[in-house]
This record gives structure tokens, sequence and C-alpha cells, in this order.
């Protein structure tokens, strides 16, 4: 698209939302603060450098077999930094405890240190993101169906040790880049069947968890994740969103709400309000389940829409942490990762350009068919024009002429692995 040609139609559209009360400079400079943390995993498919011919467990499954996955820490990186010069504004990266720069050594999970991550501390810093990381519990000889909820002592003492040490990390990387890092604990523990020992396993868990946030660690906002079931662990989820509200909630910390995570008819917009109202803070991943957790590249769809326009509407943006959680491997893994991060985008943006104040107005004055015809009107506003204005004023391509860019790095980059 030619700049002059965005220019002007965003001119247009900000004398169009004026009309509605509707500051588009404002959004926009609200939207440029929302950083989104990219998952580092969307470039191999969730593999890691520990073991990178080994299988996915725990109930993790990637679908595909895309050509071009990257096979190494350098690949990795330069197709996060492509994604990256693709997507407008600031944003940090996600790394799971798996991603080490162990250097070809085989270290262990109870072993890990933050000397491991260095190196991505240091290239976080040149290329100016903060990082968020993730304890790794599956895909491990010690994995199992059970881990911090292993009735094994050894096992569940194994897990403890890992988990500590991830924080740690996690703590290291928020000191350096001074932005506290986000440490989010899922474990994939659960039964393929049936158990008659629910509340002994929920209790393990607990005491597991306890004994891993005794340790203090201040550049550190930490997250525990719940999920519905994981494939293979389909009767029993000893996480379950009950168990971590509950414990979030109880010991101060955040929860983390995956929309793959709940049953299909759930919508994880509708548990914003509440959880905001009992927590300083949540974690998001962002993700698109298709009848289950498949973990499909976030769309702008109807889901990704009320969950922006919850957050927005609360005025909850700086209590919200917003990441991504998908791994398709059936398309372009840097194509996945554009489209999902500006989908989010524009779904927060589209949220910030609704007239909320005209709309609660409508509301409070009990005139219910004004709300709903506004509504609706919102929809069809050039809330476009807006974020391709967003994505000139980063320096990145607006409207679809990024897929040039895609395929241009897959020609000279990923067709080659």
């Amino acid at each position: 698209m030619k700049q002059d040609q965005i220019i002007k139609a965003y001119e247009a559209a900000k004398a169009r939302y004026a009309e509605t009360g509707v500051d588009t400079d404002a959004a926009l400079a609200a939207l440029q603060r929302i950083s989104l943390s990219l998952h580092c995993w969307q470039t191999d498919d969730v593999t890691g450098f520990e073991n990178p011919d080994g299988q996915l467990t725990g109930g993790i499954q990637a679908t595909g077999n895309y050509p071009g996955k990257a096979r190494n820490i350098d690949e990795v990186r330069a197709d996060i930094e492509k994604a990256k010069s693709l997507i407008p504004g600031r944003h940090r990266l996600s790394l799971h405890a798996i991603y080490g720069d162990f250097k070809g050594k085989k270290v262990d999970r109870d072993q890990i240190e933050p000397e491991h991550f260095q190196s991505w501390i240091d290239w976080a810093r040149a290329n100016d993101m903060k990082l968020d990381f993730n304890s790794t519990s599956f895909s491990h000889p010690k994995s199992g169906d059970l881990s911090l909820a292993n009735p094994d002592k050894a096992v569940r003492d194994f897990w403890v040790e890992h988990t500590v040490r991830s924080r740690r990390i996690a703590d290291e990387m928020g000191r350096q880049l001074g932005s506290k890092a986000c440490h989010n604990i899922w474990v994939h523990d659960g039964s393929k069947d049936l158990t008659v020992n629910r509340y002994y396993y929920r209790s393990l868990l607990r005491e597991s968890l306890d004994r891993v946030f005794e340790h203090k660690c201040p550049n550190v906002k930490d997250a525990v994740e719940c999920k519905l079931f994981g494939t293979g662990l389909e009767s029993f989820t000893v996480g379950s969103h009950e168990f971590y509200m509950g414990y979030a909630v109880s010991r101060g910390l955040m929860a983390t709400l995956d929309m793959g995570h709940f049953h299909p008819t759930e919508e994880v917009s509708d548990k914003i309000s509440s959880m905001l109202l009992f927590s300083p803070e949540i974690l998001l991943h962002v993700s698109r389940p298709v009848r289950w957790d498949s973990d499909h590249v976030v769309i702008f769809n109807d889901s990704v829409q009320m969950l922006a326009q919850e957050i927005v509407w609360a005025g909850a943006l700086d209590r919200v942490n917003v990441g991504l959680d998908y791994f398709d491997a059936s398309i372009n893994r840097i194509g996945a990762y554009v489209i999902g991060s500006r989908a989010t985008q524009k779904a927060f943006l589209l949220a910030m350009l609704t007239p909320i104040e005209k709309l609660r107005g409508y509301e409070a004055g009990g005139r219910y068919f004004e709300r709903l015809a506004l509504l609706e009107e919102s929809k069809s506003m050039p809330w476009a024009d807006v974020y391709n204005y967003f994505c000139m004023q980063n320096g990145v391509p607006a409207g679809e002429d990024y897929i040039a860019d895609v395929e241009k790095y897959e020609r000279e980059v990923t067709s080659k692995r």
C-alpha cells in the first residue's frame, strides 16, 4: 500500500470516528503500549533443543509438516526476528525451558541455570525485546502422566526442582532486562481413564506448588495455568480451572487463561471481569481451538474480539499480560506468527475504537435498541484504515503487503533447510 493512500484513508477514518466521540490518535497510542508475548515454539513445533528427534508427550500435539521448521537456536532466532519485523509495536518473547542454549551438552531439567539462557537475554536486549519464561514438564523420561502431582516423591522432587530453577531463570531475565518476566506453570498431569484419587492428586499438586513458591523471585510475575483435558489424559486433569483459580486467588498469583483450555461452549472473555475482581493481574494465552485445544493460528474471530473488548472496556490493559500460544505446523510458520499477532492487535484496536461511553449512556438510560444498533454499526466503521496507519507508523508493511515478505523469506531461507 502506498503511504499517501494510507494517510488519506486514516484522515477520513479519524474524522468518521470523531463523529462518534472516539479519538483515533489516543487509540493508536494505547495500542502502541500493548506488548504481545510471542511464543518461541511456533518456530519449531515445540521441539526445543534438548532432544530434537524426541516425541512430544503430555497431551502436546503439533499437527502438520510444512517444510522449513527451525532446527536449531540460530534458526529459531532468525525466524522470530523476521516475524518481529512484520508485526507493528514492541513485543516480548516467551521461552520454554527446553529452549536453553545448551551448546550441545546434555543438561537435565533439574540442572538448568540462568547461564543456559544468558545468550537469550543478550539477544533480547540487542533486539529490543523483553522475555517471559515457562517451565517444561512434558516430553521427558520422567514426565509420564504425572509430574508435580506424582505420588512418587523422587519424581515429584525432580519437577519441583525444575520449576524452582525455571523461576530463578525468569528472575534473572527480568532483572537484566529491567522488566518483570511472566513465569507460567502448566503441567499436563492427569489420567486417561477414571481415577478414584482426585483429591489426593490435587493435594500433591498444591503441596508441590507451595514448595516452588517458597523461593522469592522479585523480578517475576508468577502465573498458573489450568486445562480441561489433554490428549491421552481425557478423563481427569489435576490442574483444573477450579483448582488453579482457587490457588491463584489464595496465593496472590496470576491465573493463566488459555483460550483452548476450556469447554468448547465456554468463552474465556466471560471470565476476565470475574478474575480481575479477585486477582491483581492475569495472563492470557491467545489461541484458536477448533473443537479442542488444537492450537490453530489466531484469527480475527468473535472470540478474540470479545476477549479484547472485555479487557479494554474494563480499563484493565495494565492488568492483563497478553501472550500467544499456538503451534500450527500446517502452514508457513513465520506467516502464522504474523497472522496471529496482527489479528490480536486488530481486536484490541477495534475495542478501543468502539464508542463505549455513548454505548454505556444508552444502557444506563434503558435505550437498548440504540445500544444494539450502535454496536452493530461499530463493526463496519473504518477500523482497518486505522490499523494500516499503525503499521505505517511502526515501519512495517500495511494490509496484505506482508505476504510478499513472508514468501521471499521462504524462498531465500526456510525452503533451503
